[in-house]
């Protein structure tokens, strides 16, 4: 099983475009010795390698799939490498890609939770608009943990369970939280027994979550907001990051306090990482607490093979 990832940042991506926080500016400039990234997306594949199963639709999956050849293989006039999408929620930044496949030949494979699907017929009716172009063909995505495989993705298992967070802002329910609006993803080599645990978007602990952490042999979560209050100290928003579904790296009860209880022998890596997250930074005191216990952050281009 190999993992690629396509994109490692969160929503708007880094730089932000219109973002002149210390992390975008110093980027741009070329005083910040970081890397830019396009918004969170994966893509896996199994035995053979020929498809991939493509785990959220970012904005910039246009340029994701140029960077990625194995996804636009050239087996026949109009070809894609993509055999189906699955989605962890219904944020933009997880969604807004669909749009880009639009031109596929037949309805695409999609598999997404209930809460999901309607937030995506209703809020935000991108499924309604494909419609009047490729279609879909949806698949419901079981949240209790019950296994499924993707067709054309041979060797890879997958199994999901819902996450503690928050719905799109367009969600009918985004303040009355219902299971499946977010998920965590397990993806089981069938071959080789390991797997990877990928959640972008976990706002509090649980004990199914730390179980599903605990047994998979790599973890890639929710590298949001270094500090609950990181976007209001730099004056960009008066949001927290536990108010928006994600939970900080740093404090008591942190990411990093939860990656560092888990076994010795976890790979953990830090995705969907916010344009102000001074973890960016690969000089920053930050980055450097991180590597000392042993977590990554993720970059556009990372495989992981399991």
């Amino acid at each position: 099983m190999l993992i690629r990832v396509l994109g490692s940042a969160a929503g708007g991506g880094f730089p932000q475009w219109n973002c002149n926080c210390p992390n975008c500016a110093g980027l741009r400039a070329g005083t910040l010795r970081a890397l830019p990234r396009t918004q969170s997306s994966l893509c896996v594949t199994g035995e053979g390698g020929q498809d991939w199963a493509l785990i959220n639709a970012s904005p910039d999956i246009l340029e994701q799939i140029r960077a990625t050849p194995a996804l636009q293989p050239n087996r026949s006039l109009r070809d894609t490498g993509i055999a189906g999408v699955l989605l962890m929620d219904g944020q933009v930044d997880h969604s807004t890609g669909l749009y880009m496949l639009r031109e596929r030949g037949r309805p695409l494979p999609l598999w997404c939770a209930d809460p999901v699907h309607e937030d995506l017929t209703r809020g935000n009716p991108i499924l309604k608009v494909l419609e009047h172009f490729c279609g879909v063909d949806r698949h419901v995505l079981p949240i209790d943990g019950s296994s499924f495989h993707v067709d054309g993705v041979a060797g890879v298992r997958f199994s999901a369970l819902p996450l503690a967070s928050k719905a799109a802002p367009y969600s009918p329910h985004r303040e009355d939280p219902v299971p499946g609006d977010n998920i965590g993803l397990t993806m089981t080599c069938e071959r080789s027994g390991r797997s990877l645990f990928y959640a972008p978007g976990l706002g509090a602990h649980s004990p199914e979550v730390d179980a599903a952490m605990r047994s998979a042999d790599c973890v890639m979560v929710d590298g949001t907001f270094w500090t609950d209050d990181e976007m209001v100290a730099l004056g960009v928003s008066q949001k927290t990051a536990r108010s928006i579904g994600h939970l900080p790296q740093s404090g008591e009860g942190g990411m990093l306090e939860w990656l560092s209880s888990l076994p010795a022998g976890t790979r953990k890596v830090l995705i969907h990482i916010n344009n102000t997250n001074p973890i960016l930074d690969e000089d920053s005191p930050q980055r450097a607490k991180l590597t000392r216990h042993g977590i990554e952050v993720a970059y556009d281009g990372m495989e992981i093979a399991l």
